[in-house]
């Protein structure tokens, strides 16, 4: 079965996850090469995509999700906390910023 992709729209999520540091940017690069040459991704990276842009749907962003909190993969980058400057474990996709285990919750009012 074939997927049809769209390109374009692909590689704006994936710029707009490498500008907010989700993911392994090595493993986006080597996507982005090989959408612009027209190569079929790998099932590993078609996970990879899928797990990490889950905020997303239909490859278009939605004005306002009901997930504010991705929790990072092991392969993710894990910033400090915004409170603490503990290794963060969430990403709050809200107000583009970086929570430990502990400060993630209740963190921001306008969540509810």
């Amino acid at each position: 079965m074939v997927i049809s992709v769209d390109s374009k729209k692909t590689l704006e999520i994936i710029e707009r996850m490498k500008i907010a540091k989700i993911g392994n940017y090595k493993k986006w690069e080597l996507m982005i090469k090989k959408i612009k040459k027209n190569q079929v991704l790998n099932p590993e990276e078609l996970e990879y995509y899928s797990n990490l842009t889950r905020i997303y749907k239909n490859s278009s962003v939605t004005s306002r999700s009901k997930i504010y909190h991705t929790k990072l993969s092991p392969e993710d980058e894990k910033p400090p906390c915004k409170e603490c400057g503990k290794k963060s474990l969430f990403y709050c996709n809200m107000n583009d910023q970086y929570f430990c285990n502990i400060h993630v919750v209740g963190h921001d009012k306008n969540e509810v």
